[in-house]
């Protein structure tokens, strides 16, 4: 349903239409947050629609009758991992597929309701900075939209997902530097052109098409998780997932169980990491971040304080891996249980093996895979 208003993710009070395209809080320059009048939604209404992320329609920014961007996006399988769990001494332990989503990751569904409102809002053009995934599938989203696609990456992005953005019709530049700085100068082309600037946070949209992976999961597990781990750059899914499960319990699918979510970064990069362990609400930029896990390579991020502040509510920890072990982690998932997981799929089970001879993990735990090895591959 269209939502009723935007909120402050910083101060509740602060509010911004929903009737317009937004970016970020006007007050304070904090993200928004999706809210709805009328949160219901009924497992017997989903029950006879396509295995669809739009089957949630009604707890996503879209209106009844209103066709959204779309390329198939969500609906990705839930794992089992039959060879690792045991080894792990997880009886439960599974793996969210999101390599199996258009453009080969999870960043379809943010890009595919990010696009549907822009469109409807009338906007002429997108622009975002990307490491590589959400500008494929900012590209491709923009395709379907007809809508112009400029992206910022950093130059030494793999050659293959700048191919992807082209082939697809994007106008791709070369930064020198990394994705923050990429994210200013998308910034500036936004103010100087027009652009509607879908990075990271400086939107509310992107953030309701993650959370979908949230949904699923309660659909497919039939209950909350115990444990959650996930790759960690910007942090969108992370934030997106414990708005979902807040909005689940509303609307009275779950009660107040939580799963623990766990942050996992690289070694060379974990601002969450540190800011986690020091106590802070807000995380420290990385000088001179350096990782060959391109999606973790995000020294700093708007979205810091909501992934810190979900990690504490849930319980759950940030920790780093390096990226040695998060290659041949996606490797064993690769070759031992034949999931297409990326090096960032890679890092959760990586994590979890650290995890597991200090802690004692609810099950089920779920690992996320947030795309496909293809797409590093060397041309």
């Amino acid at each position: 349903m269209p939502a009723s208003h935007l909120e402050c993710s910083r101060d509740q009070n602060h509010r911004a239409r929903a009737d317009e395209l937004a970016t970020v809080c006007p007050h304070d320059g904090a993200p928004l947050l999706v809210r709805y009048a009328d949160e219901t939604l009924t497992r017997a209404t989903i029950a006879m629609r396509p295995w669809t992320m739009w089957r949630y329609r009604e707890m996503l920014p879209i209106s009844e009758n209103e066709a959204p961007v779309s390329l198939g996006e969500g609906a990705t399988p839930l794992l089992d991992l039959p060879s690792l769990g045991p080894e792990l001494g997880v009886e439960r332990l599974y793996v969210k597929d999101e390599s199996q989503n258009p453009t080969l990751s999870f960043k379809a569904r943010g890009m595919s309701v990010a696009v549907t409102v822009a469109k409807r809002f009338g906007a002429t053009s997108l622009v975002a900075p990307s490491a590589g995934n959400a500008g494929g599938a900012l590209a491709a989203y923009g395709a379907r939209a007809g809508l112009p696609v400029r992206v910022y990456v950093p130059r030494d992005t793999p050659t293959l997902l700048i191919e992807e953005m082209r082939g697809y019709g994007a106008d791709v530049m070369l930064v020198d530097g990394l994705i923050d700085d990429a994210g200013r100068l998308a910034a500036e082309y936004a103010r100087d052109r027009g652009a509607f600037n879908v990075a990271t946070f400086r939107e509310p949209y992107r953030v309701e098409g993650k959370k979908t992976m949230g949904y699923e999961l309660i659909e497919q597990l039939g209950g909350v998780p115990g444990t959650i781990v996930y790759p960690t750059g910007g942090g969108t899914g992370l934030v997106a997932m414990w708005k979902a499960f807040g909005e689940l319990q509303r609307i009275g699918w779950i009660g107040s169980e939580r799963p623990a979510m766990i942050a996992v970064q690289a070694e060379g990069c974990a601002p969450i990491v540190a800011a986690f362990a020091r106590g802070d609400e807000n995380a420290t930029r990385v000088e001179n971040a350096t990782t060959r896990i391109w999606g973790l390579r995000v020294p700093a991020g708007i979205g810091d304080r909501l992934s810190l502040r979900a990690l504490r509510e849930s319980g759950g920890t940030a920790l780093s891996v390096s990226d040695d072990a998060a290659e041949a982690a996606a490797h064993d998932l690769r070759q031992r249980e034949g999931v297409d997981a990326t090096v960032e799929g890679g890092a959760t089970l990586a994590a979890l093996r650290s995890l597991r001879e200090r802690v004692a993990l609810a099950e089920p735990v779920v690992l996320f895979n947030t795309g496909s090895s293809l797409k590093y591959a060397q041309p």
